[in-house]
């Protein structure tokens, strides 16, 4: 019996320890930091988008006959007026086809000229009964081919000519070269783009929206526009065009903005920061990742100032994108949520918020 009495006794003091080992460790475990925000409704909400500085107007100049490329004059960055030349095709074979036009031509004047001769001789010979109206008739169709003949001579001469002019690539106004597409060398189709051209005195700002933000923006809604290299030099501008339709990959909108006078810094290509401010909808913003979806209910994670503490509270959501949600119902202002780590929390779990916090 004794034995058995000691066996139990012994067991008994294991389970023991081994209870108070397990409630020692759940008070030894730390909070957990997290972040989190405290809700605030808004009526404005002010945000900032990254873009770049584009002309207006933008031209891709190509040939307007096949060809390989022989010189090409400009460079990227390359100012250039009116009238200059930007590139120059092989322009052998179009010169031996003027010539060849030429000689049609020469040959169409001679037939033309001896038509004519030939006809007033048929008109006189008629006059005196020498010739008859037969003859004559011939004679007058004759020169009249031969004015048909020398019309179409004409005008394949000019084509001949006009092609040759576009063996040479010249500016249409006064701008920068933005890009070049084609190189020495290289066999060009008509039409293909050789070099880009862009008027650098219209200058706009172009940043990609969200589409829940591109979609409610309306056309002269104003931005503030400031440099990335110096945010110190700023500008203004107002919309000018909204694409129709968001781009099926990134689903965002691009936006035109129209600069008013902007400084000389403002150069192609620089990177900006377009910033709006626009009236908020209803309700409470909140990053995405504040969400925690079980269940089919769509939860946050609020944490108690007294306890420090968190607790599920469910929401209703007005509207959400890649990276915000609106909570309609469920939050009230002020309360304090977290936004990082939801899928890890337990109810009740005492979490670590940063001094000053609560206030």
């Amino acid at each position: 019996m004794k034995p058995i009495l000691t066996s139990l006794t012994v067991l008994g003091a294991i389970v023991l320890l081994a209870g108070c080992k397990e409630e020692h460790h759940a008070k030894a475990q730390p909070p957990r930091p997290v972040l989190s925000v405290e809700t605030t409704p808004q009526t404005v909400r002010t945000l900032g988008f990254a873009g770049t500085v584009e002309p207006r107007y933008k031209s891709d100049i190509g040939f307007q006959v096949l060809g390989r490329i022989v010189s090409r004059d400009v460079n990227v960055g390359d100012v250039v007026k009116q009238g200059d030349r930007l590139a120059r095709l092989d322009p052998v074979a179009y010169e031996l086809a003027v010539r060849s036009a030429q000689a049609d031509f020469a040959s169409a004047t001679a037939r033309l000229e001896n038509a004519a001769a030939t006809e007033a001789r048929q008109r006189k010979l008629l006059s005196q009964d020498i010739s008859n109206q037969a003859q004559f008739d011939a004679a007058t169709q004759v020169h009249e081919s031969a004015l048909a003949g020398i019309t179409r001579a004409k005008a394949e001469l000019e084509k001949a000519e006009e092609q040759l002019g576009y063996t040479e690539l010249r500016a249409d106004f006064d701008g920068v070269i933005t890009s070049v597409a084609a190189e020495l060398a290289q066999v060009v189709q008509p039409g293909q783009t050789v070099v880009s051209l862009a008027r650098p005195e219209i200058r706009e700002a172009v940043v990609d929206l969200p589409e829940s933000i591109g979609r409610d923006l309306r056309p002269q809604a104003r931005f503030d526009i400031v440099l990335q290299v110096d945010p110190s030099i700023r500008a203004a501008g107002s919309v000018r065009e909204i694409a129709p339709q968001a781009d099926p990959a990134t689903r965002t909108r691009r936006v035109r903005i129209t600069l008013d006078s902007p400084a000389r810094s403002f150069r192609l290509g620089t990177m900006i920061t377009a910033t709006v401010t626009t009236q908020a909808s209803p309700g409470i913003e909140l990053p995405v990742t504040a969400l925690l979806e079980r269940d089919g209910k769509t939860m946050v994670w609020v944490v108690d100032p007294a306890t420090r503490t968190v607790s599920t509270q469910d929401v209703t959501i007005a509207a959400r994108d890649r990276s915000f949600v609106r909570i309609l119902n469920g939050l009230t202002a002020g309360s304090r949520v977290v936004v990082a780590g939801v899928n890890s929390l337990t109810p009740g779990q005492t979490v670590k918020i940063p001094d000053g916090a609560f206030q």
